[in-house]
């Protein structure tokens, strides 16, 4: 194989509030945790189960942190996009300790928010619109439809 592909795709939810945190330097850094779940039926005692899964999730790009910090409490669902990276340190007892964890770099990385603002932060100044999805789409086709200003009477002699 010539390459390789280091990429990881979670759908889930916030276990708790972000936390950010600001470097000397400026920049800042948001972790998060984000619950997995998968549900089956167990073919013996016809019983539901579910197993929870917990990664954690480190983001450095600003802009994504700076909608993080707005919108993002627990119990949101997120779509992340990132890449899988281990570190290594050493604890305060001399014993050396490992994390594995979903990262998203600036130009490596995606997060889609998979609830609606108003759900996801009730102080939003975002107000959903009242109009049904039946008078927006009646709006949206006539803008599209009305007359662009180009003169309709041009009379077409083009033989195709």
């Amino acid at each position: 194989m010539s390459g390789s592909v280091n990429k990881v795709i979670l759908i889930g939810n916030v276990g708790q509030d972000p936390e950010i945190r600001s470097f000397q330097s400026g920049g800042k850094v948001c972790n998060l945790s984000i619950a997995t779940s998968e549900r089956w039926k167990d073919r013996e005692s016809n019983e539901q189960k579910e197993r929870t899964q917990w990664h954690r999730v480190v983001v450095f790009n600003e802009n994504l942190i700076n909608l993080i910090e707005m919108y993002v409490k627990k119990g949101s669902k997120l779509f992340i996009e990132g890449q899988l990276e281990t570190r290594k340190w050493t604890d305060a007892s001399g014993q050396e300790k490992y994390s594995t964890e979903v990262v998203l770099r600036n130009f490596k990385g995606e997060l889609t928010f998979l609830d609606s603002r108003a759900n996801n932060n009730e102080n939003s100044s975002f107000q959903p619109s009242n109009k049904s999805k039946e008078t927006e789409n009646t709006e949206l086709n006539q803008k599209v439809n009305a007359p662009s200003g180009i003169d309709s009477d041009i009379d077409d002699d083009i033989p195709f």
